[in-house]
């Protein structure tokens, strides 16, 4: 407990220097509209509060919500169905990670082009960011349950619904919620991108809107909540792993 702290307030320390020296900066620089002060940006997320928390933030949210579960509830199945067929293992594998070879950001224009600036065009960008780490965390955490185990609860008479639910699933968590740590905060990457590209509405189309009309601290304010709400997804995720692992303790 005393280490955690530690380093939180080591951490913290180094935030608030940084935060200082770019206050410092920033002013001695007097060029709001391309390095903003902390204390402007603060300000302008006060002063924007309504419009970014009511009108663009639920749009942005939905964007992450819909394709993280995508991400999920796909990303566990194709892992599932790879563990269990090697013909479906050598078909996929290869290709998911193939996939991430792409930059994604080169995509999205294309994804604006057949889905227009409607809220899919966002979900498969955010799909796509988020689908890799879940699908291959997961995949390896349940190839790597252990073949004794395995072989000690057959000859007990499990079956292989016993085996999968009783030994696969529980050795396959923890990967899982590393995986989707990693996923979580990349739907904040996924959707800012998808925003930036072609969008109505949302944090990433609100900052590049504001790059626009040369306000620097518009343009910032959105992405400091977006990782506002990065962090708290994560934060989010870290203690459902704490519920849903109390075994391991």
């Amino acid at each position: 407990m005393k280490k955690n702290l530690h380093s939180y307030v080591l951490s913290s320390s180094f935030v608030v220097v940084i935060l200082i020296v770019w206050e410092i900066g920033a002013r001695v620089y007097n060029r709001s509209f391309i390095l903003p002060t902390p204390t402007d940006i603060l300000w302008k997320l006060w002063e924007l509060r309504s419009v970014l928390l009511f009108v663009h933030l639920p749009a942005t949210v939905s964007v992450m919500a819909i394709g993280l579960i995508a991400s999920i509830i796909i990303g566990i199945a194709l892992a599932v169905w790879m563990n269990r067929s090697k013909v479906a293992e050598k078909t996929f594998y290869p290709i998911i990670i193939v996939s991430q070879t792409i930059p994604i950001i080169a995509l999205a224009p294309i994804f604006v082009v057949w889905f227009g600036y409607s809220i899919w065009s966002k979900v498969v960008v955010t799909f796509l960011i988020t689908f890799f780490p879940i699908t291959v965390s997961t995949f390896d955490g349940l190839r790597s349950s252990s073949k004794e185990l395995k072989e000690l609860l057959l000859t007990m008479g499990a079956s292989k619904k016993d085996i999968f639910f009783k030994l696969d699933v529980p050795t396959a968590l923890p990967s899982f919620f590393s995986g989707l740590k990693v996923a979580v905060t990349f739907s904040v990457i996924g959707a800012a991108i998808g925003e930036w590209l072609g969008a109505q509405a949302g944090l990433g189309y609100f900052s590049r809107r504001m790059m626009t009309q040369f306000d620097g601290a518009s343009v910032f304010a959105p992405i400091v909540l977006l990782s506002l709400v990065g962090i708290l997804l994560f934060l989010l995720v870290s203690g459902l792993e704490k519920i849903c692992l109390k075994w391991r303790r």
